[in-house]
């Protein structure tokens, strides 16, 4: 899959013209044509036959290459030299000057026609009116040529073309460049609208680093982050980005992670902690020890990065549609034939069918009717209210992959929970010792620390915080994982068990107690019951209001966890999760996913987890939800949805984002759709004049891009 950078395309309807053609090519696996940041994401092994497939459909559209993340040659050790935004005279300048000379062409010739229109000399009008239409019109003319010249006839430049020669034959020469020049003003605010939605991916965007500073024998170089490789040291200064990820070896500071999870809150770091590309060193707070120079270890490729993942998301995102922006543009494709049809027989049928009617009348009617029917609104503010929505949750932290999963969000009745490290906050600690047959606590503790002692589980990591001692390694003889049990080792000549209650009765230990709530871990030495370890966890700051705003969504809550069952129970009563399940397996969590959805026919489902051991989970549910899966590969890649911090209220705030997308997009389709119908109806009984159809066209366009901009806030 490759990506090009596509200049020159001007609307929606010529983006989705080269995606059909292009799609139709033997050879192309698979297309996508983003208007909203101009990008050709293409599966093809012959780019150059795709280049002269465009060329045909679309002459003036160029693709290039899209620039590399690296320095560009010239720029030296400096990095790239921000471009200042340019005026919003600076970017329309041509169409600014068109609109300001067809308006005063367009008011001389209003006032120059009441004085010679019924005279012999009104010929003469042609003289102000004729530039005022070339000037304004002669894109669309253009445009509407090329065309019919490779056998597209229908779309809006064949549309206007035809209703402004019409009019023209007709003698109404000022509504033929009105039509022509609100057509301008109306492409003017869809370019406006859409550069906005793609500065805002370009302000993401300025979130890559441009440089690192690279550790080399005691010297600083500066380089490009792509020429940093896993092992080497950097030194990120107070200020500074943080080009790649990597554990801190020295220094201790806040850095700023706003650019990576719309939190605006500094965060202390110290040495050993890891810290991600796209955070930013130097933010420090009042009372706060100032920021220091940070000594990086990096970890990961700079293409393998947190903010390459992210930036890559953001700007495929719109290649995976929505299934309304489909309808849309098969719904253009067929409605336009089917206006034009309509137009030309009432431009016919009534002058021949009924007395007294003539044809300059009729076809001035369809003439209406044809300026009324152009399906801009639709196509331009459609794809725009999606990308909008897309670009608004990416800036709160929450990353959509796809236009299609922001709709299946809104159709979500089931949202299920993983437990440890979802909605609880993972950081287990040891509260209770509880010791059977003449065993001690101390050496229950020990027994269980030298038998976990080489697990990266946070339960072990939380029994050998507790030991706190030196572990022998040379005492373990043999460790042996039981998938779902627990662990079976041999150390200073004991056997030791150390796992849950299915390991005691798997192993025929004899216990006294089974049901013990909360999360514990059952210890047994040379088949003798020592006792239990009870392991306590907190729920997550958020948790228990983030399933009240679920259930006010009126959204079901489900719990899956791998504890035992008093341990579940806790935790949903203090959640208010009615519904619950306990001591599961991976394997087992994807078989309840799998019944929830060939239970759930009137919503969809999702599932929730942290990215770290849910990845099947994730991938089976109908929207994968990852959640503070920051630094996490597995979870990136399997989730439809990332949530980039660790609040399961952004679960709710995704649903919120989506739900708001989908009523602005349904707004633009009633309300065009709506006051397009109202206009036609008006203009075929000749009510409405060409004047109402510049509004029922351009003015509902220009309204539709206007609400669609709301998304983005």
């Amino acid at each position: 899959m490759k990506k090009y950078q596509l200049k020159n395309i001007d609307c929606a309807s010529c983006a989705a013209k080269i995606e059909e053609g292009v799609a139709k090519l033997e050879q192309v696996k698979f297309v996508s044509v983003n208007f909203a940041n101009s990008t050709l994401q293409i599966d093809t092994p012959d780019i150059e036959e795709v280049k002269q497939k465009i060329k045909e459909i679309e002459p003036e559209v160029e693709v290039v290459e899209c620039p590399s993340p690296s320095l560009p040659k010239g720029k030296g050790v400096e990095g790239r030299v921000p471009s200042e935004p340019e005026s919003l005279w600076k970017e329309n300048k041509t169409e600014l000057i068109k609109i300001f000379i067809t308006l005063l062409l367009l008011a001389a010739g209003l006032i120059f026609e009441e004085q010679i229109h019924n005279t012999p000399y009104h010929i003469a009008e042609y003289l102000v009116f004729l530039p005022a239409y070339l000037i304004s019109g002669w894109g669309v003319l253009r445009g509407a040529v090329r065309s019919i010249t490779k056998g597209k006839v229908f779309n809006e430049h064949f549309l206007m073309t035809i209703a402004t020669a019409g009019a023209i034959a007709i003698d109404a020469m000022p509504e033929a460049v009105a039509v022509m020049l609100f057509y301008v003003v109306g492409e003017l605010f869809q370019d406006i609208a859409v550069n906005r939605s793609r500065k805002s991916v370009k302000a993401l965007l300025e979130i890559r680093p441009d440089y690192a500073n690279l550790k080399i024998n005691g010297d600083i170089k500066r380089v490009s982050p792509t020429e940093v490789h896993p092992g080497q040291i950097i030194v990120v200064k107070p200020g500074e980005k943080i080009p790649l990820d990597g554990i801190i070896k020295e220094g201790n500071s806040f850095v700023d992670t706003s650019a990576l999870t719309g939190e605006f809150v500094p965060r202390a770091v110290k040495e050993n902690e890891t810290v991600l590309a796209g955070m930013i060193n130097g933010t420090s707070r009042p009372g706060r020890d100032k920021s220091g120079l940070l000594t990086i270890e990096v970890t990961k490729e700079f293409g393998e990065s947190s903010i390459s993942k992210i930036l890559e998301l953001v700007e495929n995102a719109s290649s995976k549609k929505a299934e309304t922006e489909k309808f849309i543009t098969t719904f253009a494709r067929y409605y336009t034939p089917v206006v034009v049809l309509g137009a030309l027989l009432l431009a016919v049928i009534p002058p021949l069918l009924l007395t007294g009617q003539t044809f300059t009348e009729w076809i001035y009617r369809a003439l209406v009717v044809l300026v009324i029917s152009c399906p801009c609104a639709l196509v331009i503010s459609i794809p725009l209210g999606y990308f909008g929505g897309i670009g608004g949750a990416s800036r709160r932290g929450i990353l959509v992959k796809g236009s299609n999963y922001l709709d299946a969000l809104t159709k979500i009745k089931t949202v299920v929970f993983d437990k440890t490290g979802t909605l609880t906050k993972g950081e287990f600690k040891v509260a209770e010792i509880v010791s059977a047959n003449g065993f001690k606590k101390e050496d229950i503790l020990k027994y269980a620390a030298y038998a976990e002692a080489n697990s990266n589980h946070p339960i072990a990591k939380s029994i050998l915080e507790a030991y706190n001692k030196k572990i022998e390694q040379n005492e373990i003889s043999e460790v042996n994982e039981i998938s779902g049990h627990g662990i079976h080792a041999k150390a200073g000549g004991d056997e030791i068990l150390v796992g849950n209650d299915k390991l005691l009765h798997q192993e025929n230990i004899e216990h006294d107690k089974c049901n013990i709530a909360g999360t514990v871990v059952h210890v047994a030495v040379n088949k003798k019951y020592a006792g239990y370890i009870v392991i306590s966890d907190s729920l997550k700051d958020e948790a228990a209001e983030s399933i009240t705003e679920l259930n006010k969504l009126k959204v079901n809550t489900v719990m899956l966890t791998g504890d035992n069952k008093s341990a579940a129970e806790v935790y949903a009563k203090k959640l208010g999760i009615k519904e619950f399940y306990s001591e599961l397996l991976p394997e087992n969590k994807v078989e309840h996913i799998e019944k929830l959805l060939s239970t759930s026919h009137d919503g969809k489902v999702a599932f929730v987890g942290d990215g770290i051991n849910d990845a099947p989970v994730i991938a089976r549910a109908d929207v994968g939800i990852a959640m503070g899966a920051l630094g996490s590969d597995a979870a990136v890649e399997t989730a439809d949805i990332v949530l980039m911090t660790d609040s399961p209220m952004q679960v709710v705030k995704s649903m919120e984002v989506a739900r708001r997308t989908r009523k602005i997009v349904w707004q633009n389709i009633g309300f065009a759709m709506g006051v397009k119908l109202f206009f036609i109806l008006l203009g075929a009984f000749g009510i409405a004049t060409m004047w109402e159809a510049v509004f029922g066209d351009m003015g509902v366009a220009i309204i539709a891009i206007l609400n669609a901009m709301r998304v983005m806030k």
